[in-house]
C-alpha cells in the first residue's frame, strides 16, 4: 500500500473573527456605561430658560409635572395635597436639600398652569425656596 505525503498547512489565526468579537465587547461595554446613569429626575424634554445655570449638587428633592399634569415627588407619583408634605419630610431629614421644580417641555392636553400656580403658592407660603429645572438656551 502506497502512502501519501501531505504537507500540514501552516496554523493561522483568523482576525476577522476577533474583531467581531472585540466589537461586541466595546458595544456591550458602551450600552451598560449608558444605563448606570441614575436620574432622579422624570424623564423628559425640558424647558429653556435664559437665567440658567449648574444644578448645585445633592441632596435635592426634585417636583416634576408632566404634560398631562401628574405631580411626582423624586420620580414617585403624588398629588398636590401630599407635595408639601413629602418636600417637608425631605428638608427635614437635610436641612440643605434644595428643591427644584421640573416642567415638561411642551403642550399637553391639561392646562398646567393652575397646578404650577397652586403649588408654587404652597410651598413660597411654607417658606421653602423652589428653583425651576431647565437646559440653557442656545443663544442670547
Amino acid at each position: 500500500m502506497r502512502r501519501l505525503r501531505r504537507s500540514h498547512p501552516e496554523p493561522r489565526i483568523e482576525l476577522i473573527p476577533l474583531i467581531d468579537v472585540m466589537t461586541f465587547l466595546l458595544t456591550f461595554f458602551v450600552y451598560a456605561f449608558v444605563l448606570i446613569a441614575r436620574v432622579e429626575v422624570l424623564p423628559m424634554e425640558l424647558q429653556r430658560f435664559a437665567a440658567a445655570r449648574e444644578a448645585a449638587p445633592l441632596p435635592a428633592v426634585t417636583i416634576s409635572i408632566d404634560l398631562d399634569g401628574r405631580l411626582y415627588v423624586d420620580r414617585a407619583p403624588t398629588d398636590i395635597d401630599r407635595v408639601l408634605d413629602d418636600v417637608r419630610g425631605a428638608v427635614s431629614r437635610d436641612p440643605d436639600t434644595i428643591i427644584y421644580l421640573a416642567l415638561a417641555d411642551g403642550e399637553g392636553p391639561v392646562d398646567r398652569a393652575p397646578i404650577l400656580t397652586a403649588l408654587w403658592d404652597r410651598l413660597q407660603n411654607a417658606g421653602l425656596e423652589i428653583n425651576f429645572v431647565g437646559r440653557p438656551r442656545a443663544g442670547p
